[in-house]
């Protein structure tokens, strides 16, 4: 991993500790028995649940175990609703794996078929996409999920612009498509229409950074900074692409920013952004 990188490891891991009610550093053994042996292996959300499984001890299994069979005895999609989000609850708070609660979660959203239960799943999917540590089978999997999700948000409102958005991120990062164009136009279409769209403008950036077209990203993270001048996660990745490119000094400025922001309560955030300043400076 490059050093800049492992900054916005960091980041990721500090913002959704602080947005969610639970971490991507609880997700590295579900995701790793999801994965199985191959890297060419697809994760499959039976996969994703055996795999969680292993690892839980035996008064959750059996805490598991009821609230599985009660799907067995449910009478109305309404109850089974309730079933799945009670599931989706013991994986987040219980057993505080990742996988299992997206699944749980994909799966009552699926079910009730409303748009903000549709779009409330599709985002706790679309959320991980980026983060730079998931195997891009497991990555895969969450995007496949996303886009049903997504389809049958836009079929109901085919004027959600987020869920446009969001529906270009699964092709971007998520592997469901050799022309990752498909993703790009999606959001275009809303960003285009509006350049003020700050979450379709951070994801054509993300897209852009993870295709290695740096410069592209840097033009779209400025665009960002121009509505929102504090925005960290803007100024962590404009600060890697100017790294990527030569660009030092560019690169000392950002995280300058973002530590005078002092907007990241997480020590070890912090500390890496010393630590780097300090070698950028040399």
């Amino acid at each position: 991993m490059k050093k800049p990188q492992f900054i916005v490891v960091l980041l990721a891991i500090a913002l959704f500790s602080t947005l969610y009610f639970f971490a991507p550093r609880y997700k590295q053994a579900d995701l790793a028995a999801a994965s199985q042996t191959t890297e060419n292996q697809d994760v499959t959300s039976k996969s994703v649940l055996e795999g969680a499984k292993m690892n839980l001890a035996a008064e959750q299994k059996l805490t598991l175990l009821s609230i599985e069979n009660q799907l067995n005895t449910s009478k109305s999609s309404i109850d089974s609703v309730k079933i799945y989000k009670a599931l989706s609850r013991f994986w987040a708070d219980s057993a505080q794996k990742l996988g299992p609660y997206l699944y749980y979660t994909y799966s009552a959203a699926l079910l009730e078929s409303s748009e903000k239960s549709l779009t409330f799943a599709a985002q706790q999917l679309v959320d991980n996409l980026t983060d730079p540590e998931a195997p891009p089978a497991f990555l895969k999997w969450m995007a496949g999920n996303a886009k049903v999700l997504l389809d049958k948000a836009l079929v109901i409102n085919p004027n959600n612009d987020s869920a446009k958005i969001n529906l270009g991120a699964c092709y971007l990062f998520g592997n469901i498509s050799d022309n990752p164009m498909q993703g790009i136009l999606k959001i275009k279409e809303v960003v285009d229409k509006n350049p003020h769209n700050i979450y379709g403008q951070m994801i054509l950036a993300l897209g852009g950074k993870k295709s290695g077209q740096n410069e592209k990203a840097i033009e779209r993270f400025l665009l960002i900074l121009q509505d929102e001048p504090s925005n960290i996660e803007a100024l962590v990745h404009l600060a890697e692409c100017y790294e990527l490119t030569n660009q030092k000094p560019l690169a000392l400025e950002s995280y300058q920013k973002v530590k005078l922001s002092n907007k990241i309560k997480s020590k070890a955030f912090n500390d890496a952004i010393d630590k780097r300043i300090q070698q950028l400076k040399k």
